[in-house]
């Protein structure tokens, strides 16, 4: 993996909708292009705690995860995804970018080529739920959200990571 000081990190406040809630406080963060064909992610996530691996795509509708934090590797093709619901921000995601998704989130695949693939870990290898942006499932996933602890380690670089610099509780928090 590249080192932080020779990648971009691009961070996306977005917003509530009304239907996806995404997070109040932190920002999705983008490392862009920062794993390399030789690295191992699983590993390199075991490695800073983030587990509960899986490989696959993304889905093709909007949903979020309310109870846990999530990373998203991706290891292959490219890939055009909506982020925080319908009116959020489309990115473009190659091999090699790492997403960073706040709980709260919203994410969606809009296109991608035949390669597309993504690993996804969470914080501890915490479980986590799949909300669509219901109405009536929306009191409980705010409060979910909120309750949602900061990861104890950047994913990709571990206890002295960037993402620490993003993501910040105030101290009456603590």
């Amino acid at each position: 993996m590249k080192r932080q000081d020779e990648i971009v990190i691009n961070e996306f406040y977005l917003t509530d909708d009304g239907s996806i809630p995404n997070h109040p406080e932190f920002p999705l963060l983008v490392y862009k292009n920062v794993i390399e064909k030789k690295d191992d992610p699983i590993h390199l996530l075991a490695l800073n705690n983030w587990s509960n691996s899986w490989r696959n795509g993304v889905f093709s509708y909007h949903h979020y995860h309310s109870n846990s934090h999530e990373v998203l590797i991706v290891v292959g093709g490219s890939a055009l995804l909506q982020m925080g619901g319908e009116n959020g921000k489309q990115l473009e995601v190659m091999t090699g970018d790492v997403l960073i998704l706040p709980a709260g989130t919203g994410h969606k695949l809009l296109q991608k080529n035949s390669s597309f693939s993504v690993i996804g870990a969470y914080p501890n290898g915490q479980n986590y739920d799949i909300c669509y942006g219901r109405k009536e499932e929306r009191p409980e996933k705010i409060v979910n959200i909120s309750n949602v602890p900061l990861p104890e380690y950047d994913p990709i670089y571990g206890s002295k990571g960037k993402l620490f610099t993003y993501w910040k509780k105030d101290s009456e928090d603590i």
